[in-house]
């Protein structure tokens, strides 16, 4: 008995159907599940480094703002101001002080409660936040090297060309010295984050962040050496990383912008070292 022709061409289409359905590639469940990491609770961006107990790990999925401007309009660059408090006055677009970041982190990392705000360094020492566009600030007599960027709610810099300024400004009536204390065009680092003491939730991820001007970190490029309690750890990418694993008590971060030979690079705030302290 001769199969029908009808039934021959149905069985034939439903095998190559079949052959198809069998070749399509396998779902990657991982990649479409997303990179939550289940001892942070937090999507990373690259990953963790971990050693005697230490973990760090890279992040960049906190809210952009790209359109983010800053500019600081007092004191102008290489003036000189009357000695006592330095008044600052900024214009910023596109991003609102005092506003909650959102985003993951806002609720894995200490926070400001008054939310995003303005970092001012000087002279690379522990920078003051602030929440208006004006204010005043002491500082003594003499040259000073003033590092201003965008924060978010929980103290996370904006890294990108026009979220922050750098500049050499004179107090007092002294003579400025020959040669500036900083080259402005350099390779420079700046130290930011952590500070002071975290306890209670706050101390279970402590964000590391700094802030390089003139320079990009990349392997086999320059890179910044972090010494965290005298474990080192080789930082390839300018991105905010989370600590973990860092015992009560005081704890240290030593900061070392370095060449792709682990040479630091010359500039007067390239190496710098901070003590914080993790509440029992």
């Amino acid at each position: 008995m001769k199969t029908p022709f009808w039934l021959l061409s149905s069985t034939l289409t439903l095998a190559v159907l079949a052959s198809c359905e069998t070749s399509k590639p396998a779902t990657d469940v991982s990649a479409s599940a997303g990179s939550n990491t289940a001892a942070t609770g937090a999507r990373t961006s690259g990953e963790s480094m971990e050693s005697n107990g230490i973990r760090l790990t890279p992040f960049g999925d906190s809210p952009k703002f790209p359109e983010a401007q800053m500019q600081l309009r007092a004191p102008i660059a290489n003036s000189t101001v009357p000695s006592g408090e330095v008044p600052f006055n900024y214009q910023i677009t596109n991003f609102q002080l005092t506003k909650m970041s959102g985003g993951p982190h806002m609720a894995e990392m200490a926070n400001s409660m008054k939310g995003q705000h303005i970092h001012n360094i000087v002279d690379n020492e522990p920078y003051t936040a602030h929440y208006e566009t004006s204010f005043s600030k002491a500082i003594p007599d003499g040259q000073h090297v003033v590092l201003s960027f965008l924060s978010r709610s929980y103290h996370e810099s904006l890294k990108h060309r026009g979220a922050y300024d750098l500049r050499v400004i004179n107090v007092g009536n002294g003579a400025a010295p020959a040669t500036p204390i900083i080259n402005v065009n350099g390779p420079n680092l700046f130290y930011s984050r952590p500070k002071d003491t975290y306890s209670g939730a706050d101390a279970k991820r402590i964000m590391l962040d700094f802030y390089l001007v003139n320079t990009t970190l990349e392997p086999g490029g320059n890179r910044v050496r972090a010494t965290i309690n005298g474990t080192e750890f080789m930082l390839d990418k300018w991105m905010p990383y989370m600590m973990e694993g860092l015992p009560a008590g005081e704890n240290t971060v030593k900061l070392e912008l370095v060449d792709s030979s682990g040479t630091l690079i010359p500039g007067p705030y390239n190496s710098v070292t901070r003590k914080f302290t993790v509440a029992p």
